[in-house]
């Protein structure tokens, strides 16, 4: 992302509200299909790996089915069965996703009572902190859980959305990947609509954007429908 907004650090991004309504006619309504508890978003994060959605959805589905996703029902389930549920989410250290899964049950039993509501009831940095304990879970993820639980209007943003964002001129990019999206959210959302629905939807079609169009390598600038008024699209 080394041609990004340093690229045109003097150009002036769109309103971002005017682009997310042109994703919106161009991908139509992002259909929700995480879970919305705290921590079965922990389960769907740990259930699949470098797949998509749908996969993700499905092995999720079979979580739910063979074992469950009630901490107390993850904690007694046999660790090959939780084997067999992440393998489906994608072979990749599908025993470590699992082990995960083990170890976090337990602990959400132990410490929280088998309630993260409560966390996410905390002032958000608090909240974020605690959030960002568990295991593979850094801001991104933690402001995730917070936006998709409707516990806070926030911009959540993964690292296709970011890089989308960057490109339109939102944020500077830094070496750090932290205080580039810190920056390129907060540039972001000053110009949304501070609702639980408005950041759910511009987080999911920013990044619907980054996976399909606007790529890391070989992204398709001539067919997109933010070109006209993208800085990166302008140089490329």
């Amino acid at each position: 992302m080394a041609s990004t907004s340093r690229a045109k650090a003097g150009t002036k991004a769109p309103r971002l509200a005017a682009s997310i309504s042109l994703l919106r006619d161009h991908y139509g309504r992002m259909a929700l299909l995480s879970p919305t508890d705290p921590f079965e978003l922990l389960l769907w994060e740990y259930a699949a790996y470098l797949t998509d959605d749908a996969d993700r959805a499905a092995a999720f589905a079979l979580l739910r089915k063979r074992v469950g996703t009630a901490p107390k029902e993850i904690a007694a389930a046999p660790p090959e069965v939780l084997d067999a549920v992440c393998r489906a989410g994608g072979a990749i250290a599908f025993r470590v996703r699992a082990q995960r899964m083990h170890d976090v049950a337990v602990r959400v039993l132990e410490r929280f009572d088998s309630d993260l509501a409560p966390v996410l009831k905390r002032p958000y940095l608090e909240a974020r902190k605690v959030l960002k304990t568990f295991p593979a879970i850094g801001p991104p993820g933690a402001d995730k859980i917070l936006l998709l639980t409707g516990a806070r209007a926030i911009l959540a943003l993964d690292s296709n959305a970011l890089r989308v964002l960057l490109r339109l001129g939102y944020g500077v990019e830094h070496r750090s990947y932290g205080a580039s999206y810190a920056s390129a959210q907060k540039a972001a959302t000053a110009e949304l609509e501070s609702s639980i629905k408005s950041m759910r939807e511009a987080s999911a079609l920013l990044r619907r954007h980054g996976q399909v169009v606007c790529r890391r390598i070989d992204p398709h600038c001539p067919v997109c429908p933010l070109r006209e008024t993208c800085a990166f699209a302008r140089v490329r």
